[in-house]
């Protein structure tokens, strides 16, 4: 019996992550089961067969994805021929939405049953992309509870599984009742080379400020796996620290972190750590964003929250001096730093319990009519 083929899409390096788990957890349930990927290096590393490094190429923003437009649309069409030749059961799409939203309509069109897992973002921008979603994906697994609410109201079958980062993330520390010198300062400037081209000179600058402040300051920078250590060059000139882990030890010892808008503020805020938001754009994305983003806030930690809790600089505001001046308010003000802590960590209550991965695993699998073995 020829065993079911999955095809797993997802673009950037979040997507790379949640996908693997994504992966692992399908085969655990079917170990027949052939799961072919693109994404990244750790989709690479989980799949039966890996077509495309398409998160490592950085294709984000409005304006960027269309100087690749070209090698987007043969991708397109490869993974299309991929689908009717191997007879795929299924695509499952993750996040991604300019790319996946085409892939999508292929997927239609050569009669392959397409899901989402992690919903793009149109509670954000662009509601109009619900009813494209409705007319294209079977389910959405979304790791929201929000999202589950804004689907079902549209008429598109949702599950809320929870969100992956549990599964991820150790169990928060407890805190110290009063920081204690030498503070210990994480950078993470993103995921792209982009972003840390953008971001990281602006929080070096922060921290270069911030010394004088806190003269025995500890700095590490977290670099992410798609990027090699030439991209972090100037950090290491400042003398601070490259870290790569994979099991945020060190992150959650952090008692502060410079922080560019992303998964990353999540991880933060469930870890308890205080931190600054950062983000800068092209010129061209960031007026286009500016005028179809209908959110007041740009970190996810605040989006759950519903207010501020954590300072956002967005574009201009993103200097180091307003990003050190931020950081010092917080951390000179012990009342208000312990209880931002203590409101990040309970953002863990509203996004459901472990297991999300395997969860939409079981999901998708009874969608095909599979037994799945496992379901937690």
């Amino acid at each position: 019996m020829t065993p079911k083929t999955i095809l797993i899409v997802a673009g950037d390096p979040s997507g790379d992550l949640h996908g693997a788990h994504l992966i692992r957890a399908l085969k655990a349930a079917d170990a027949d089961l052939f799961v072919a990927a693109v994404g990244g290096p750790l989709m690479r590393e989980s799949s039966d067969e890996f077509l495309e490094d398409l998160a490592s190429r950085g294709v984000t923003g409005f304006w960027e994805p269309v100087l690749k437009i070209g090698f987007l649309v043969r991708l397109g069409l490869r993974l299309k021929r991929f689908m009717i030749e191997r007879k795929a059961a299924a695509l499952v799409c993750i996040d991604y939405y300019g790319f996946n939203r085409r892939l999508l309509a292929l997927a239609q069109s050569a009669g392959v049953r397409a899901y989402y897992y992690i919903s793009p973002q149109v509670w954000a921008s662009r509601a109009g992309r619900v009813p494209v979603l409705k007319r294209l994906v079977r389910r959405m697994f979304v790791i929201f509870p929000f999202e589950e609410t804004l689907y079902r109201k549209a008429g598109l079958p949702c599950t809320f599984v929870g969100h992956p980062l549990l599964d991820l993330l150790p169990e928060p520390r407890k805190a110290a009742p009063t920081l204690s010198p030498p503070l210990k300062l994480g950078l993470l400037p993103g995921s792209r080379s982009t972003e840390v081209k953008r971001h990281l000179p602006v929080m070096l600058e922060g921290l270069k400020t911030l010394r004088r402040h806190f003269p025995s300051i500890k700095a590490c920078l977290f670099a992410s796996p798609a990027l090699g250590d030439s991209a972090y060059a100037a950090a290491s000139r400042k003398g601070v620290e490259l870290v790569r882990e994979s099991d945020y030890s060190r992150r959650a010892a952090l008692d502060l972190a410079f922080c560019s808008s992303g998964t990353a503020t999540l991880e933060n805020a469930l870890l308890g750590v205080p931190m600054v938001v950062i983000y800068k754009l092209s010129w061209p994305t960031y007026l286009i964003a500016r005028a179809i983003i209908k959110v007041p806030h740009i970190a996810m930690a605040n989006l759950l929250a519903g207010r501020a809790l954590v300072p956002e600089l967005i574009q201009r505001e993103a200097t180091g001096a307003k990003l050190a001046a931020a950081a010092v308010a917080l951390l000179e003000d012990p009342r208000r730093y312990a209880a931002l802590k203590k409101e990040l960590l309970s953002l863990r209550e509203v996004l459901g319990g472990r297991g999300a991965a395997n969860r939409a695993a079981a999901e998708i699998l009874s969608e095909l009519g599979a037994r799945p073995a496992v379901r937690t």
